[in-house]
């Protein structure tokens, strides 16, 4: 019984074989957890000033920007220089945009273009630190460790994901959002002695000099490795189509009747399966995992949007989130293994464009959708994006069957299957259910000073 739920906990191996990766493996834990504090921080004060879930969408926009110009280009500029002091900066930066943040939570600054502004900061140097950051496994572990390694780091991902939430929730609740910004603040300082711990990590290779024809040579490689493309492909329908965040706000205010500790649970409910990563190391048919996890991960969005009950809801984003961590941790194997190091830098910067990027992208999609749909439909609307196989299905023995299309009858909602059963309402239900969901109102929601 023992050695078989070690079986299925996460491989600490990497954690043993090198100090080097412990450090850096805690600090990145703990500054991801700060992070999220400030996302849920973020996305609270803009509904709470504007009370509504197309200006929350706005702050993915916001983000979306500065990441993909950075997160394309930057990447060159990542196989260009020592990794290790490149990160170091970008940290230092992502930590002043938390500080600034706090600075105007505690002096009632009540307006949301700052928010915007700051938003904007972080996401450039992300788009930079991420990437950087990345290329430091193959460095510090051995290739035979690099699945553990992957699976560890959406772990380390996945907590920050859980207790960042809920702790966010209870600081906005309690002290208020300027002590939220202040502790993602102070949890840069544990990433960035890690990181000064760590050796020079200058790319291996000729030297390269960033700029478009470095990341034109990256976008080649990636044309050339069709299992590689299929990973950005597969997150980016996933994710557009499928991440309901720019809607928990609302629907912790007006579905649930809650506040921030709502919020917070809603946040942190697609982590909570992130431990139990241990058989991911040990799958050799990885692409065929990716395209039945993103299809998981499409029912369950969709079971989502189509329930009415907290506990309910929280169970689909569970199972959510556990089969986007499976999907995450294969991609993130197959790019590490397949790319040589010069490359890492350039193929990690597009990797973080389309893992970061696909979410804010599906911010502004969902937030728009709420406010002309209601929250309902727009949520249950990530259905569709998961069956839809555009790259090459993987080698097998025999064939691979197609899925078959699913009839929609006229009355299903917008963007869900006729498949999924739908209560049917009674006189005034509807026109109640849309009062709602428009925000009319937002009870237990405080008004930001």
């Amino acid at each position: 019984m023992r050695r078989r739920l070690g079986r299925l906990l996460a491989d600490v191996g990497p954690l043993r074989d090198s100090p080097l990766y412990c450090g850096l493996f805690a600090g990145q834990t703990v500054s991801a957890m700060g992070t999220q504090i400030t996302a849920i921080a973020l996305a609270y004060q803009v509904y709470a000033l504007t009370r509504s879930t197309f200006d929350v969408g706005l702050l993915g926009v916001a983000v979306l920007v500065p990441l993909v110009l950075v997160g394309l280009l930057g990447g060159s500029l990542v196989d260009a220089v020592d990794r290790r002091r490149l990160v170091l900066i970008t940290s230092s930066v992502m930590a002043t945009s938390s500080v600034l943040l706090a600075v105007q939570a505690f002096t009632g600054a009540a307006r949301v273009w700052p928010l915007y502004l700051l938003a904007a900061l972080t996401g450039g140097a992300s788009a930079l630190d991420q990437p950087a950051r990345s290329t430091f496994i193959p460095r510090l572990l051995g290739t035979e460790q690099v699945a553990a390694a992957s699976a560890l780091g959406q772990l380390s991902m996945n907590l920050s994901l859980t207790g960042g939430p809920l702790l966010g929730g209870l600081l906005i609740a309690g002290p208020g959002l300027g002590w939220a910004y202040s502790v993602d603040a102070v949890s840069f300082a544990a990433a960035l002695a890690a990181v000064v711990r760590l050796p020079a990590m200058r790319p291996d290779g000729a030297s390269v000099r960033p700029g478009l024809r470095a990341t034109a040579e990256g976008l080649a490689w990636v044309r050339r490795h069709p299992v590689v493309m299929m990973t950005f492909l597969v997150d980016i329908d996933a994710m557009v189509f499928g991440m309901p965040r720019a809607l928990f706000p609302a629907m912790a205010a007006t579905r649930y009747g809650g506040g921030g500790t709502t919020l917070g649970l809603l946040s942190a409910a697609p982590a909570v399966a992130a431990v139990l990563s241990g058989p991911l190391s040990r799958v050799g048919r990885q692409g065929r995992g990716v395209l039945v996890s993103v299809a998981v991960w499409g029912a369950a969005i969709a079971g989502f949007g189509l329930t009415r009950s907290l506990g309910a809801g929280l169970g689909f984003l569970a199972v959510a989130g556990a089969a986007d961590m499976v999907s995450g941790v294969f991609r993130s194997t197959i790019l590490l293994t397949a790319a040589p190091d010069e490359l890492r830098g350039r193929l990690q910067g597009v990797f973080f464009v389309v893992v970061a990027g696909g979410p804010r992208l599906g911010d502004v999609e969902l937030g728009s959708a709420a406010s002309l749909v209601g929250l309902g439909p727009a949520a249950c609307s990530a259905w569709p994006a998961s069956p839809r196989s555009p790259w090459p299905s993987p080698p097998s023995r025999g064939t691979t069957p197609r899925p078959r299309p699913v009839r929609r009858s006229a009355t299903s909602p917008p963007g869900c299957w006729s498949s999924w059963p739908r209560p049917r309402p009674s006189r005034g239900v509807l026109e109640v259910e849309h009062q709602d969901e428009r925000l009319v109102h937002a009870p237990q929601l405080v008004d930001v000073q």
